[in-house]
């Protein structure tokens, strides 16, 4: 079709298989609930060239780009009319300097892979809790990460990067080179104006125990228990904590489950951490698990459990507001699950969200982390669970500071997802970056949002 063309592994959508362009189009999508959108072509992209050479492909095409790396991706913001998509899947690279503690990754690479090589040496990277998930969006998006409360954002640890323009130059970005861009990068989301193919991340040296301690409680127990965790929650520098409402399969009930997980250099340093939990909890409990051992191997094998492939999928969320009355804003949304599948989270942010921020793009949070996720499998659901999923969140909020970028669709919901000032800067950069908008950014209602990007403001979707 093109010169530019013929040294790319592209696949064609007038000239493709059918069943060839499908798998390309939303075969490495985890959500099954397709986009009807159909980008022009797909580049499975193995090296830089290639994607360097996509680009000025699509260019001659007078289209945009999108990008894949491979996360979950509720929205499936890669799928976009019309463009020319990047699929980042083949391109693998993970290397480990010991001596400078840094990690270089391609975006594909997934918090799992990433830790198998980490774990062999020592060390760790706080990666996304699914192990499916790619560290390409899950970074841009400002990555929140394995004991985020206390070590802070995922994204806080880029270094560098080395990326491919809007206009197809390869350039290193650090703080002393492109400096915009690395500061675009921790938080920008799918609107960083530029293509990331390496990651160099700042890594920590492995804590060598891992202990759990987790209490199930019938869903009639909400009040309380969300009252104890929300109220009673330690503030220790190891300890992550969260609050679940699912249906367990073994249990046959909606239930509430309080899960505390924590890192130290010893078990008995561990056990001293989960001591005012493990005495505090509230009596009436279904299943009680405490100071079990544990490890990141085992966490993913029970996050991939809950995020089950070949399933429909809708989030939504918010950062709800330190004064809000946390117990009644959510109870809906814990108590009222429309599937099986489904669950809610509580998530507790603090003592990192009492912290300021260092300068980056990324600058929405809170001490109360919510969101849902909602799972199902029969298209024919499909009105009926994104249904629940507005009317909960229509009520949540106006509760909220603002919203998480990775488990959001801007076709259905806007709102704050940065201060005024960092949205402000952020839409500069994209100007100054990519000003014909040859990069897709945003994924908004009509796919209108452009150069211009989000308008950082409270707004519901007519008839999404």
């Amino acid at each position: 079709m093109t010169d530019i063309s013929t040294s790319l592994p592209i696949v064609w959508r007038e000239t493709a298989d059918p069943q060839d362009y499908e798998q390309a189009r939303v075969g490495r999508v985890f959500n099954h609930r397709r986009p009807d959108r159909h980008p022009i072509a797909i580049v499975e992209a193995e090296t830089e060239d290639h994607v360097v050479q996509a680009v000025k492909l699509a260019k001659k095409l007078n289209c945009r780009v999108s990008i894949r790396s491979g996360g979950h991706s509720w929205a499936v913001w890669s799928v976009r009319d019309d463009a020319v998509l990047i699929d980042l899947g083949k391109m693998a690279c993970v290397t480990i300097d010991e001596e400078r503690l840094v990690a270089t990754v391609s975006p594909s690479t997934t918090g799992k892979k990433l830790d198998e090589h980490l774990s062999e040496k020592g060390l760790m990277f706080c990666g996304g809790h699914c192990p499916d998930v790619g560290l390409g969006g899950f970074l841009l998006q400002g990555g929140m990460g394995w004991n985020c409360r206390n070590w802070g954002w995922a994204c806080e640890q880029i270094v560098a990067l080395d990326v491919v323009t809007a206009d197809a130059q390869v350039i290193r970005v650090d703080e002393t080179q492109n400096s915009d861009l690395l500061w675009a990068a921790k938080g920008a989301g799918p609107g960083f104006p530029a293509i990331v193919t390496r990651f160099h991340l700042s890594l920590r040296r492995r804590v060598p125990a891992m202990l759990s301690s987790s209490y199930v409680y019938p869903i009639a127990k909400y009040r309380e228990v969300m009252a104890w965790i929300t109220a009673t929650m330690p503030y220790d520098a190891a300890t992550e904590i969260v609050a679940v409402a699912a249906s367990p399969a073994h249990l046959g009930q909606l239930c509430i489950i309080a899960l505390f997980v924590t890192f130290g250099d010893t078990e008995e340093e561990c056990e001293v951490a989960l001591a005012d939990a493990n005495c505090s909890r509230p009596s009436g409990f279904l299943e009680e698990t405490t100071n079990a051992k544990t490890s990141l191997a085992k966490e993913y094998r029970d996050q991939a459990s809950a995020n089950p492939t070949g399933h429909r999928y809708c989030a939504d969320n918010g950062y709800v507001k330190n004064d809000a009355d946390v117990v009644s804003v959510l109870e809906p949304g814990f108590t009222t699950l429309p599937t099986t599948k489904a669950f809610a989270l509580w998530y507790a942010m603090a003592p990192c969200s009492r912290r300021e921020l260092p300068d980056m793009a990324l600058s929405m949070q809170s001490d109360h982390y919510f969101a849902l996720y909602t799972i199902w499998e029969d298209e024919k659901d499909d009105q009926f669970c994104q249904q629940w999923v507005r009317n909960v969140m229509e009520e949540v909020a106006p509760h909220c500071e603002g919203a998480y970028l990775g488990d959001s669709d801007f076709q259905v919901r806007q709102t704050r997802f940065w201060t005024d000032e960092k949205a402000r800067s952020l839409r500069a950069i994209r100007r100054s970056r990519d000003p014909e908008g040859r990069l897709c950014g945003y994924l908004d209602r009509g796919d209108q949002s452009g150069v211009r990007g989000l308008l950082n403001q409270d707004q519901w979707c007519d008839n999404a």
